[in-house]
């Protein structure tokens, strides 16, 4: 769905439209520009890059030719930078190669990268995938903030992580909507019991 959604697989029929604009026939890059971020399970960040330059080379300023030309780091972007890292739990590891951190850490520098280029729409794929109890947490405390100015879609299947951050749970089965709702709702589905709980 997500590939979808990003454009990384096209559409053979029906359409994705975010804020009345239709998404299956731009690239990916057009689908960044209109807003749409996108988290892969794996972290893909720069291992030899700090922190800092990894959130500084996701700032948008240097998304087109000329802009990227043009990048200039000042305080704007030093101040940018510094409150994403503070959000995202890496302030003090700002200076620290990307190499050094723990899989949570990178999980969560991924996210910042979105972050920095302040997307209205964020895509998570399973966020917490190989993280710790506490990383876990604080990954459900880092959402809940980032939450409050964005819509942030979330594939996961750590029901407890998601019970922690979701306000509106969807259950796919085979490529279709199963059941829809609060947590509560879904969670006492017959269907969503049937399907994943085997009773």
């Amino acid at each position: 769905m997500l590939d979808l959604i990003c454009g990384r697989t096209r559409a053979t029929s029906g359409s994705i439209t975010f804020k009345g604009q239709e998404l299956t026939k731009l690239s990916e890059n057009k689908i960044v520009l209109a807003g749409v971020g996108r988290k892969f399970q794996t972290p893909s960040i720069y291992d030899d890059l700090t922190v800092f330059e990894n959130l500084e080379i996701s700032y948008p300023r240097g998304r087109s030719v000329f802009g990227a030309l043009a990048f200039r780091r000042d305080a704007e972007v030093t101040a940018r930078i510094e409150e994403i890292a503070e959000t995202i739990f890496l302030k003090d590891r700002l200076h620290e190669r990307g190499e050094f951190l723990s899989h949570g850490q990178k999980q969560w520098l991924e996210i910042g990268m979105l972050l920095i280029q302040d997307p209205e729409l964020l895509m998570l794929d399973e966020p917490v995938a190989g993280m710790s109890v506490a990383e876990r947490v604080k990954t459900a405390e880092l959402l809940n903030r980032i939450i409050k100015d964005r819509s942030v879609l979330v594939i996961e299947h750590d029901m407890k992580f998601v019970e922690d951050i979701a306000h509106r749970v969807t259950v796919l089965h085979q490529g279709r909507v199963l059941s829809e709702g609060s947590m509560e709702r879904v969670k006492s589905d017959p269907k969503v019991v049937e399907v994943y709980l085997g009773h």
